[in-house]
Parts: structure tokens; sequence; C-alpha cells
């Protein structure tokens, strides 16, 4: 009984201590969900924080993160080892939270359309633009969240996650001179958003 314990506990931290690669290739030998659950140990806590700060949910970011680790667990099979595991984990996070982002935009706009024929003068600004001008300590806050979805993840990948463009291409799935394109123009539309709400 207690040498069993034992070995149980030693294999734990033996499986702890392994790379994300040796892991993912015991777990396909045997499919035992003790290798799949240290990967939910390391990286969940992680995901969880891309997807608040995608989402800009709590909730909604703790069921993405369930629903990311369920895709993981179906689709490690298509794992090849081209990348590390954390950017095709990031990867898959970025598509399933612009996925989410999208859909909810597209609702909203098909609310938006009813009730604009129903109601054609109840359309109004909700941006305060004199709240906008006075949170001057929040500008880059302000312009990123009025950026596209796309525009606003690829500046957070470069700026905030410091990935590498060679990174950005296995996540976005373009090529380094297509990445280099879409960070330039998300920091021409950045520019451009802040001189229309900051320069004087």
């Amino acid at each position: 009984m207690i040498l069993n314990l034992l070995n149980h506990v030693l294999s734990g931290s033996a499986i702890a201590s392994m790379s994300d690669e040796e892991i993912i290739d015991k777990y396909r030998e045997n499919a035992n969900t003790r290798y799949f659950d240290v990967l939910y140990t390391r990286y969940s806590d992680k995901v969880y924080a891309k997807c608040v700060s995608m989402l800009k949910d709590e909730g909604r970011a703790e069921d993405a993160v369930q629903d990311i680790f369920m895709k993981i667990l179906v689709s490690i099979s298509k794992f090849k080892g081209n990348s590390k595991f954390s950017t095709w984990l990031y990867s898959i996070t970025y598509n399933f939270c612009i996925d989410k982002i999208r859909r909810k935009r597209k609702e909203r706009s098909l609310v938006q359309e009813v009730d604009d024929l129903s109601n054609l003068e109840g359309v109004t600004d909700d941006v305060d633009d004199n709240e906008l001008l006075e949170a001057s300590v929040k500008q880059m806050k302000i312009i990123l969240e009025r950026l596209k979805a796309a525009d606003k993840a690829v500046l957070l990948m470069k700026y905030q996650d410091e990935l590498s463009i060679k990174d950005m291409t296995l996540v976005l799935d373009m090529s380094e001179s297509a990445v280099k394109m879409k960070i330039k123009r998300a920091k021409e539309k950045f520019r451009r958003e802040y001189q229309v709400l900051f320069s004087a």
C-alpha cells in the first residue's frame, strides 16, 4: 500500500518535470488523462488571462477556457511539433476568442438592424467625446477598444505578449511578410485613432 502510494507520488513528480512535447507523446501513447491534466495545470491560468483580456468578461472567459481545452483534447493528435506547444495553444486561444468576438458583434449588428427598422430616430452615439478626452491616462486602452478585434489582437501579440514574428506566423497562419504588413496596418490605424482622439 505505502509502496504503491510512493510510486504514484514519484511518477506524478516525474510527469510534472517532463517537457510539454514529452507529455503529449505519452498522452498519445496511452490516453492517460494524468498527462493532459499536467498541461491544463501549466496553461489554464494563462489561457484564462488571455481570454479575459480579449473577451472582457470573466464568465465568458471561464467558459472559453473549458471549450479551448476541450478542443485541445480532441485535436491534440494534430499537434505536429512544428512550433512550441504554448504557441499552438496560443493560436487556438486567439482564434477561438476572435471567433467569439465576431459572433457577438454580428449578433449586436442584427439586433441594431431590427432596432433601427422599428425606431429610425433611436440611433445614438454611445461615445462621450468629453469623457474620452479627459481620460488621457487611459489613452492606449481607449484606442485599442476602438480598433477591430483582429487589429487589437495583433498589436497585443506583438507589444504585450512579445511574440516573435515567427511565432505570430504560426498563430495567424500567415507568411512573415504578411504578418509584418498586418502589424504595420494595425499601427497605422492606431496612429489615426490617436490623432482623431487626442491631437490638439
